[in-house]
């Protein structure tokens, strides 16, 4: 063993003194051609293609090298890939919800693409200490380099980098809050200039947890998975990447808990628009410019934000004008009213050539009153799917059954859910004022479905008075116009 120890320190000795000598010997500058030469020689007896990724490319970030890093997270997390690394880092950025695993330092991982096998490797080396710089560098270079088999080169390099981007968007994505937007008061700007106020968007609604028919739950969100995956779809056919929806019904049935669902289907961000703070049609177009892709634009009870019931009043130039703002109707010459929204402007902004300059954005308008909303705002390129939010059905009964009380229709006694299930109908309640019965009696299964009986038992009564009186009252209003009929020909006869 002696013996070994004294041979190897004779050989570093000796590698050290011709290091040394090498070095006096020949400059610096034959040197790099030296090694220049021994590397080009290398790459061609290599069958292999390397490519440096670095984060930072002169003064600005490399947005492939973030794009590189989030997509193999999620690759070192799947722990499919056969090279896997047992050591992972761990981070977790700023705004995100989840946690992400990444390469730890100088370590690899093998991906597959289309059948063809390449290896990233992570390289952090210590960066050279600098006299000056016009922005501050991190104290380590990092980078990745990509290995990928020179035959194979031709067939996938291009598109699978073109992979990568599309996949880290999508985790980037899933991973970062989702915001909630309106539109600032009188059209001010924050203090980045932007017109919008955003908060996270926190809301807990899902399409599992909604109460309503689950045939038009699975059509909504088939159609929501369409767009989203639309396209190539939107682009073959030169339509604009949008879709509108109109949610229309009796308050308290889910208009909003639906936009919230959609929203975390989707993965969207939310922009509710605030429609009387908007004084011009230029500003409501500037609004719509600042919105980004991946949204839901959102104006809420819009029969009662603005008024779009006249819209046959025109102005002296001919054109229908709308008062911003509570009230009525009001035009160029209202001296109270210098500036306004047009329906010509609103109509723009949901179809115009001004709601294509950007992409993959769904609009969605709720109201109260179907009937108080002008035909031209309904019609298909608009508002492209009705979703009529009626009252609370058996079927969306007991999905609120579940998510109050996690009682399912095998745990309710057979008789109770008969009577719910004959009452339901002719109640004529909303999943708002149930969700109240149940939220008071959640504690205790038993006497929340009593009351909720007793509830829906008097809510049905009711309404059948109701509708009695109304019947009595045409039929009194009838018998009294055809009594008037007849004496007035009795008296015509006689006279």
């Amino acid at each position: 063993m002696k013996e070994i120890w004294t041979t190897m320190a004779s050989l570093m000795g000796v590698w050290a003194f011709s290091q040394t000598l090498l070095h006096a010997v020949f400059p610096p500058e034959l040197r790099f051609i030296f090694i220049k030469l021994f590397q080009r020689l290398f790459n061609c007896c290599s069958s292999y293609c390397y490519y440096d990724i670095t984060e930072i490319e002169g003064v600005n970030t490399n947005e492939l090298y973030n794009a590189v890093q989030l997509y193999l997270s999620s690759a070192a997390s799947s722990s499919c890939s056969p090279a896997s690394s047992s050591r992972l880092s761990l981070t977790r950025g700023l705004n995100s919800s989840a946690i992400t695993f990444g390469l730890s330092h100088n370590d690899r991982l093998t991906d597959v693409f289309n059948g063809v096998s390449v290896v990233w490797e992570h390289i952090v080396t210590p960066r050279q200490s600098q006299t000056f710089s016009w922005r501050p560098l991190p104290e380590e270079k990092r980078g990745f380099t990509l290995r990928i088999n020179k035959r194979d080169k031709p067939y996938i390099l291009e598109s699978y980098l073109d992979y990568i981007n599309g996949k880290a968007n999508e985790i980037r994505r899933k991973n970062e809050d989702r915001l909630l937007y309106t539109n600032s008061r009188g059209g001010s700007l924050d203090s980045r200039g932007q017109p919008w106020e955003s908060v996270p968007f926190k809301h807990p609604s899902t399409f599992e947890t909604l109460a309503m028919d689950p045939v038009k739950k699975a059509e909504i969100m088939s159609d929501l998975r369409d767009f989203a995956d639309g396209q190539a779809f939107y682009t073959r056919t030169g339509r604009a990447w949008k879709r509108g929806y109109l949610l229309y019904g009796p308050p308290g049935t889910g208009k909003s808990s639906m936009i919230a669902a959609m929203a975390n289907f989707l993965g969207y961000d939310i922009y509710d628009l605030e429609l009387t703070e908007v004084q011009t049609n230029l500003e409501l177009r500037k609004l719509l410019m600042k919105t980004s892709s991946k949204s839901i634009i959102v104006i809420e009870d819009i029969d009662c934000s603005i008024n779009l019931t006249n819209r046959k009043k025109t102005n002296g130039e001919g054109g229908s004008e709308m008062r911003n703002g509570p009230g009525g109707l009001g035009g160029p010459g209202d001296p109270e009213n210098s500036n306004s929204i047009t329906l010509s402007g609103l109509l723009n902004f949901t179809d115009g050539l001004w709601s294509c300059c950007g992409s993959e954005r769904i609009f969605v308008f709720t109201t109260n009153h179907i009937e108080k909303l002008d035909p031209a705002l309904l019609r298909s390129g608009r508002m492209d799917m009705h979703v009529f939010m009626s009252y609370c059905s058996f079927p969306s009964l007991k999905i609120l059954l579940k998510n109050y009380l996690g009682c399912s229709p095998a745990d309710v006694e057979t008789e109770v859910l008969r009577r719910l299930e004959e009452v339901t109908e002719a109640a004529e309640m909303t999943p708002a004022d149930i969700s109240e019965v149940l939220i008071k009696n959640r504690r205790n299964n038993r006497k929340a479905l009593k009351e909720l009986l007793q509830a829906l038992k008097a809510k049905a009564e009711k309404n059948k008075n109701g509708l009695r009186r109304i019947e009595a009252t045409e039929e009194e209003k009838r018998a009294v116009e055809g009594g008037g009929g007849a004496a007035e020909e009795r008296w015509m006869g006689s006279g």
